[in-house]
């Protein structure tokens, strides 16, 4: 006598929910470009690394005699894995049962993923496609009552899934339409990614219809409308590169806020010498420049992966590694506003900062900051407010800071540069040019009075012009010890490396003093 009847009735459930929906649901899922949430936790994990729990729970048919005849499984796959040899949780939406729907979920599924990935400390990567529970109109007829959100016994998932802000990883990828509480999960991360042919919403087209506004999935929350947006992170062609993309990401951060990012080894020198940088920055202060080719320069070759690149675009955010070890990089784009901070991208320097604080980062910041953007629809935006916000999440920070002035540096957003009341690091390239405000408008309002009562208001103009540029240069700030050190721009990677270097035993582990669960 052995158990081998019972571990072939589990085989047998076991094959029921590898079958997921069914052979038609899961054709017309492949039919559609989209891979089965089995095949997308087989791609972004390590080979035969996943452990699934609950692999059997769903609704089961049973015959007269009480023997199984059907088990339709649960809309929710879920599991601990490992990604590059690191464990980590993953669960995923099933589209093929009822299209992702709250009615064909066992809500204490997604929830035990949140749970693990809290009580153990390890990173969550989402897959989400559908709604991804909470309640749907049909609800109401299944259960006989209407779902009050939020309501009793029903906040635990809630509160994990935001909760684990502040003490893991948190990735999201949204692979299909993704509306309601699965836009919410999709949205509660630290890095979120989505196919150009998924799209995300609260609420989907036929809901908004109502509203008067008749929409396509792609007009009413396509990749273009939420990266500019900021409610996602990236968007990308296909499935393998949305898991490359949360690989990559994942690799730069430790396992929790109790541990510190690792440091991984380096081939390129440290002392390296990029000559292009004697060039990178124009003299004439009014011709833009590309910034993403100094940052490539001065990091380890090929480690920046940028974040969040569609929007807040005067400011470029990623993840990089100096000599082995990861960083925070946020560098200015003259491209956009001159590198002056709207709104938005103030809303990304808060976003980004505290990431860094929570995940224990040091900061590298490529500074060229004309000020904060000014006029109308500036106003409007409550730039200002914004602005302040950011100036209290870098001051709020603990992490090791290290900033190259590269250009400008001026105004209320030009302090914003480094935390204030503690010791960072900071340079300046010759080519960086600071004041309260920049000299152009800025004469004619000060000097105004002289200007008019020459006899050449133009020529008057230039004068003043060129005999307050000459204070302007970096040295005689450096002679009054009120910026710390020019440099040769060729020693930026040599600089920033030893910084890395010098940051690495400051950094501690542990929750952050202004731990922040804002995604």
């Amino acid at each position: 006598m052995n158990w081998k009847p019972e571990l072939d009735d589990l085989a047998r459930r076991e094959a029921f929910a590898r079958e997921m929906g069914g052979v038609e649901k899961v054709k017309r899922q492949r039919d559609q470009g989209r891979l089965t949430v089995r095949e997308r936790i087989d791609k972004i994990v390590d080979q035969k690394s996943f452990h699934e729990i609950g692999a059997i729970s769903g609704i089961a048919e049973y015959d007269d005699n009480n023997e199984l005849k059907q088990l339709t499984p649960a809309n929710c796959v879920f599991g601990r894995a490992k990604v590059d040899g690191r464990p980590v949780v993953v669960v995923g939406d099933d589209f093929t049962v009822r299209g992702g729907s709250a009615d064909a979920s066992i809500s204490a599924k997604p929830l035990m993923a949140e749970e693990m990935a809290h009580d153990f400390r390890l990173p969550i990567i989402r897959m989400i496609e559908g709604s991804g529970g909470g309640g749907s109109v049909k609800t109401i007829e299944t259960r006989g009552a209407a779902n009050l959100p939020g309501g009793v016994g029903g906040t635990r998932w809630y509160w994990y899934t935001t909760a684990n802000l502040a003490r893991v990883p948190v990735v999201g990828l949204g692979l299909g339409s993704v509306a309601g509480l699965g836009a919410a999960r999709l949205a509660a991360t630290h890095y979120s990614v989505m196919t150009k042919s998924s799209a995300m919403f609260v609420a989907g087209p036929p809901v908004v219809k109502r509203l008067g506004q008749d929409l396509t999935k792609q007009e009413l929350g396509g990749a273009d409308i939420q990266t500019r947006a900021g409610a996602i992170d990236q968007a990308v062609d296909t499935e393998e590169e949305a898991f490359e993309c949360a690989r990559r990401f994942l690799s730069y951060l430790p396992q929790s806020v109790f541990e510190l990012p690792p440091t991984v080894p380096c081939t390129d020198d440290p002392e390296r010498v990029e000559e292009s940088l004697m060039k990178a920055v124009p003299r004439n202060r009014r011709q833009v420049y590309k910034m993403r080719p100094i940052i490539e320069a001065v990091v380890d070759k090929g480690s920046f992966f940028e974040v969040s690149a569609n929007f807040g675009k005067p400011i470029i955010v990623g993840l990089a590694r100096l000599e082995g070890r990861a960083v925070l990089l946020l560098a200015s784009d003259p491209f956009h506003y001159g590198g002056s901070w709207t709104a938005e991208a103030c809303q990304k320097v808060i976003r980004w900062v505290d990431f860094a604080e929570t995940f224990h980062l040091p900061v590298v910041y490529l500074m060229d900051c004309p000020g904060f953007m000014i006029g109308l629809e500036a106003e409007k935006s409550a730039t200002i407010r914004h602005g302040v916000r950011a100036m209290a999440a870098v001051n709020q920070s603990t992490v090791p800071w290290c900033t190259i002035i590269v250009r400008n540096a001026f105004g209320v957003a030009g302090v914003v540069h480094q935390p204030a009341n503690r010791f960072s690091m900071r340079y300046a390239w010759p080519s960086a040019y600071w004041g309260s405000l920049p000299l152009e408008g800025g004469i004619e309002a000060a000097y105004r009075a002289d200007i008019d009562a020459a006899p050449d208001p133009t020529a008057k103009l230039k004068e003043i012009e060129d005999r307050l540029n000459k204070l302007r240069s970096p040295f005689r700030s450096a002679e009054k010890f009120w910026v710390e050190e020019v440099i040769d721009p060729r020693r930026t990677r040599s600089l920033l490396c030893e910084f890395a270097r010098l940051a690495e035993p400051v950094r501690t582990a542990g929750p952050p003093s202004n731990m922040s669960t804002r995604p």
